[in-house]
């Protein structure tokens, strides 16, 4: 089937553009984080940016209920069905809540321990411990928020979903910046803790734009006599989607957190250096990250519709746009290699690994997009979600993961060369994930 160029990329862009600039804002408070507290101590740096990986598996938990919900929501928008995607919200709260809960937990009752999965390293654990502990908060406010915001990027309002995070992320960095350094005769600094509590305040802010965007005519939002209302077939198929999301997710957050481990457990420098390769990657990540956000939604709105031939042109057009973003995106870090290796404050030996790593995370942006669109986007959009799942296993559990822990701890390899498996489960499935493309098992419509 041919494709109205037009109207394809007309498309694209609307959703693209404010998914990219949400991913944006977000990356932009952990180099924030790192930028600032990279200018105060390296080891304040490193201990935040391990800390904070708590809450990255928690938000791998999480994007496996909003990717659930977003999926069937956004095949049931395009088959015009508001009441089923309403059904969807509720059950994504019922999930999302628990979650977050389970996680605040933790951040308050044992921080050191929580601490102690990523470094030995005694200061470390201690000013982790303390940022966790204040920051515990705001993972009890962040998956009510989330729920609420793919609920708006389904049903075509993603423009109002994105300026709600930017704004929130916005005063993130101006809360950052006031706590962490601090403000004479007002606000002693902070340090760690600053970048925790503003974190917080900025979590309290989002849900709260949530709430009050939610009540305007026309938006989605939970009708709390149906909150806790069983639809068992909905649930079942929720379910069906987010076990393997779910599956998929804890294998990508555990691993990539078993790679921030490794790196923390080869040396301060090793772990600082990591840090700063890792936002500069978020970063440059965000306009696959939008990307692939939208292939999902206009490839699930199509099937949804019963536009099946439709709904796999749109699949095999993005897959190529992906292609293209990831050269791109190969050469943008290359760019901004020498910018970023003076902006940031690091040991001489820091510095001379980070420029490695970023020229090994140049060929790496090649697989991330390609695989972020075409797995997440596309074949997620059709309901496709055990294969990423089965390719994580796989490439990252039964290659990389493997070759990093015995570099670092049985041969003791150099730390590039150690980083450098950590970065091969990307490049090494995409041509796994072509075949899976073209073999059009996610060309389904999912409602009922």
């Amino acid at each position: 089937m041919t494709v109205d160029r037009k109207a394809f990329y007309g498309r694209l862009r609307h959703l693209t553009l404010p998914f990219a600039f949400q991913s944006l804002m977000l990356a932009s408070v952990a180099a924030a984080d790192a930028l600032m507290l990279g200018s105060v101590d390296q080891v304040e740096m490193a201990a935040v940016s391990l800390a904070t990986q708590i809450q990255f598996i928690q938000n791998m938990f999480l994007s496996a209920v909003v990717g659930a919900g977003g999926i069937l929501g956004a095949q049931y928008w395009g088959k015009k069905d508001q009441k089923a995607v309403e059904d969807l919200l509720h059950i994504m709260l019922r999930f999302a809540g628990a979650v977050s809960l389970l996680f605040f937990a933790g951040c308050e009752l044992i921080p050191e321990a929580l601490m102690r999965i990523f470094s030995h390293d005694e200061p470390i654990i201690l000013i982790g411990a303390e940022y966790l502990r204040v920051a515990g908060w705001s993972y009890l406010l962040t998956g009510i928020s989330q729920c609420y915001l793919i609920a708006m990027k389904v049903t075509d309002r993603a423009a109002p979903s994105a300026w709600i995070s930017s704004a929130a992320v916005g005063l993130n960095i101006v809360f950052n910046a006031l706590l962490i350094f601090g403000v004479p005769g007002v606000v002693d600094p902070m340090n760690a803790r600053g970048a925790a509590a503003a974190t917080t305040l900025a979590r309290g802010i989002e849900l709260s734009l949530c709430l009050i965007v939610s009540e305007i005519p026309g938006y989605l939002r939970p009708i709390f006599r149906r909150l806790f209302a069983r639809r068992r077939q909905l649930e079942k198929d929720f379910l069906r989607q987010c076990l393997p999301l779910m599956g998929g997710a804890l294998f990508w957050g555990v691993g990539f957190t078993s790679y921030t481990a490794i790196m923390g457990h080869m040396g301060k420098d090793a772990a600082a250096a990591g840090a700063v390769a890792a936002v500069v990657r978020d970063l440059i990540c965000c306009v696959c990250d939008g990307i692939g956000n939208a292939a999902r939604i206009m490839v699930g709105n199509e099937l949804g519709a019963g536009n099946l031939e439709k709904g796999k042109a749109y699949g095999l057009k993005l897959t190529n746009v992906s292609f293209v973003i990831g050269f791109c995106s190969t050469a943008a870090v290359l760019a901004l290699t020498p910018l970023i290796t003076h902006l940031v404050k690091l040991t001489e030996d820091a510095q001379e690994h980070l420029t490695g790593m970023m020229l090994i995370l140049a060929v790496y942006m090649i697989g991330r997009c390609v695989n972020t669109v075409t797995i997440n986007g596309v074949l997620d959009g059709g309901g496709d979600t055990v294969f990423d799942m089965y390719s994580l296993a796989v490439c990252m559990w039964g290659v990389a993961i493997p070759l990093a822990l015995l570099g670092a701890f049985a041969f003791q390899w150099p730390v590039l060369a150690v980083y450098a498996c950590t970065c091969l489960d990307e490049v090494g499935k995409i041509p796994w994930v072509m075949v899976r493309l073209k073999k059009f098992k996610w060309v389904r419509n999912l409602t009922r």
